[in-house]
């Protein structure tokens, strides 16, 4: 599918070939960063820019990633609009802990669109309770990770059943 598919309000999840995409979807399954499109741009909370609206091309040129369409049929896509617009500039949330003013993207996304359960946060890889990678990452933070802290995860939003699958962006 083309990006002319793409409505306001469709939300776009990806994942990549990053240490901390593997991580996350490791630990969540198949998506590893969620994003929200309206008129060309991709609303999101990012490592690099916080909560932010870049370009969808231009966000899209930045490295090789897989993006998949969903869609929420009963989304009023101007009042979701101006909620994501009244976050933008926020901070991202490194920690993941919730209620501290900063937001990582599918926490970005639940609040903008608050038809999300929150589940209790994992760091997992199957074997341990904790992954390698997440323990270094929560060391270099000097915070503890947030094991069974309430939270969100893009795997977990994708696989709402409010949610319609409209299929992969070819770009």
């Amino acid at each position: 599918m083309n990006i002319n598919i793409l409505q306001n309000g469709d939300l776009l999840f990806m994942s990549d070939e990053s240490d901390l995409s593997k991580a996350i979807i490791e630990t969540t399954e198949k998506y590893s960063h969620v994003g929200i499109y309206f008129d060309g741009m991709l609303y999101h909370a990012s490592r690099k820019c916080g909560v932010a609206k870049q370009k969808l091309e231009e966000y899209l040129a930045e490295e090789k990633r897989e993006v998949f369409i969903y869609r929420y049929p009963q989304i009023d896509a101007g009042i979701v609009r101006e909620r994501a617009e009244s976050y933008l500039g926020f901070e991202y949330n490194h920690s993941f802990y919730p209620d501290n003013g900063k937001f990582y993207c599918s926490q970005y996304i639940a609040e903008i669109l608050p038809i999300f359960d929150n589940v209790p946060m994992k760091f997992g890889d199957g074997e341990k309770e904790i992954s390698d990678y997440w323990k270094k990452y929560y060391e270099e933070l000097g915070v503890p990770v947030p094991v069974g802290q309430p939270g969100t995860n893009p795997g977990q939003l994708a696989k709402s059943g409010k949610l319609k699958f409209i299929g992969k962006l070819d770009y």
